[in-house]
């Protein structure tokens, strides 16, 4: 998330506006604040009328909000506009939240925004906690992105690994040998084309419709990139036609809507062919819209999907896994070329297990200990989302002696988290792979003080599919290639920009040196 207050006049406008209801949002964030039930609230710093704290705010926020925690405490109270905002900044009272508490805080806050693209929430990332929820996570868990069904698109993902190997040599052959390749760009391709493949079917991978898929994809992400007026003062709606944000997001979701409908009536079509000619082909791969198409049955529970739960629930998973994906992947390599002996130390692990042959497959990946030190690490310092996704309270609770009124908006920011000193002695800003070789710790969110996919009942479902991109990729990219800066370059730019996840604000350029035949 970032501020995005510009432009200039905008706010004009927006003051202007604001001077003739001033009095009355005010009052009503006066009684909101009031309303504690007598208990303790959080600290926090002062707040100025209507704007609350947004002057505080500066980007990148989850910077800002830990240089304001280390102020103010691990647990902080901010008002962002209209939003009344608790900040956690460490694992004891993200532990609070996340399980002493966690039904509590098992809503998502709902934007406009959110609620365009959900086809009214009800993809599982914002429908509200429930049966109908409840039952699209037993769905991901137990068929749509577990373990076995992650594992029959490997071949998608051999596939587009090989492809990124091939095309990052033949750029740097055109170069005339030794050129520098634009990375980052090539793993979003990758990434994105390996989610396409995985939701739409094979057929999708770089055809027009995929490619008009992923246009759509920036266009909207770029929109809603960040804390926006519109969100954060939601009771006006004036906003949404003054910044022409609603318009415009709801033609882009249109044009996503008719490129997936298009993907699933065929999909339907298919599996009637299918019963009509008794046709069971077992090499026509399943993808996740089938799988999902297998869940409309009436009769087969309380909460057959529609077609609108489908494509909202297709959303995420490309959405998020191809971003999450990228993201950690160039954030490691930048790691790595800013720290060679790290560099040598995977590298040499890789063609050392991989010895004798001549590419990586997925065969041997569990054996990679180091490699997977190296991505934990990166995840600990650079988390696609270091604020997570924002949690709501349904009802006022107490957390470790502070009131928490309901509808409180929760910011876990796993940024500080992952750099807390106390839960990270050793250098906690330094990138040091082999803390997790002497600790050995998982994705699973049981251990607060990693928390790189959250934890509780709302954490990130894709863990297994984005962990599988990223260890295929960077183990071809460094059995295959020796890697340096560009010539000229001594420090690599590790500024942040703020999208569905965090990536590097400056494409991730390198000069990669083939080694043997590629």
């Amino acid at each position: 998330m970032e501020l995005s207050l510009e432009p200039t006049s905008l706010l004009l406008l927006l003051f202007l506006a604001f001077i003739t209801i001033s009095y009355t949002l005010t009052n009503v964030i006066k009684n909101r604040s009031s309303t504690t039930g007598g208990g303790r609230v959080p600290p926090g710093p002062r707040k100025l009328p209507l704007i609350g704290n947004l002057h505080q705010l500066k980007s990148p926020p989850h910077r800002s909000l830990a240089q304001l925690s280390a102020q103010h405490g691990p647990i902080m109270r901010l008002q962002l506009g209209q939003l009344t905002t608790t900040v956690i900044s460490s694992p004891a009272f993200a532990r609070e939240v996340f399980t002493t508490h966690d039904v509590t805080f098992a809503n998502r806050p709902v934007t406009a925004g959110n609620r365009i693209l959900s086809y009214g929430l009800l993809d599982i990332g914002f429908a509200p906690y429930g049966g109908y929820w409840r039952h699209l996570r037993k769905i991901c868990k137990s068929d749509l992105l577990s373990a076995s069904r992650v594992g029959s698109f490997r071949r998608i993902r051999e596939e587009a690994a090989a492809d990124l190997v091939a095309g990052i040599a033949a750029e740097s052959r055109e170069g005339g040998g030794g050129g520098a390749v634009n990375l980052s760009k090539r793993m979003v391709e990758m990434t994105y084309g390996i989610a396409l493949s995985a939701a739409f079917g094979r057929r999708c991978r770089g055809e027009e419709t995929g490619e008009a898929y992923v246009s759509i994809v920036f266009g909207i992400v770029k929109m809603m990139t960040g804390f926006t007026l519109v969100n954060l003062f939601p009771s006006v709606k004036l906003l949404e036609l003054v910044t022409g944000m609603k318009p415009k997001l709801i033609k882009l979701h249109n044009e996503k809507d008719r490129i997936v409908q298009g993907i699933l009536d065929e999909h339907k079509q298919r599996r009637r062919n299918r019963v009509v000619n008794g046709d069971d082909d077992e090499e026509d791969e399943e993808d996740l819209t089938d799988v999902l198409l297998k869940y409309q049955q009436p009769g087969d529970s309380d909460f057959p999907l529609t077609d609108d739960s489908i494509k909202a629930n297709l959303w995420d998973m490309v959405t998020a896994g191809a971003e999450t994906s990228s993201a950690t992947m160039e954030w490691a390599m930048s790691e790595m070329l800013l720290n060679p002996p790290v560099m040598a130390e995977a590298q040499s692990e890789v063609r050392r297990v991989y010895d004798g042959k001549s590419t990586v497959d997925e065969t041997l990946l569990h054996e990679l200990h180091y490699l997977k030190a190296v991505i934990k690490e990166t995840l600990r310092l650079h988390p696609p989302s270091p604020l997570l996704m924002p949690r709501e309270s349904s009802e006022a609770c107490e957390i470790k002696g502070y009131h928490i009124p309901a509808r409180t908006r929760v910011i876990i920011n796993a940024w500080a988290i992952h750099r807390d000193p106390e839960s990270w002695p050793d250098r906690p800003d330094r990138f040091v792979p082999e803390r997790f070789l002497s600790r050995p710790m998982d994705y699973k969110g049981s251990e607060f003080e990693f928390i790189p996919f959250g934890a509780g009942r709302r954490m990130c479902p894709g863990v297994m599919f984005a962990q599988a991109n990223v260890e295929l990729s960077l183990a071809k990219l460094l059995f295959h290639f020796d890697w340096k800066l560009p010539e000229g370059v001594e420090e690599l730019d590790m500024s942040e920009s703020f999208g569905l996840a965090v990536c590097r604000k400056q494409g991730l350029v390198a000069v990669p040196v083939p080694r043997g035949a590629v």
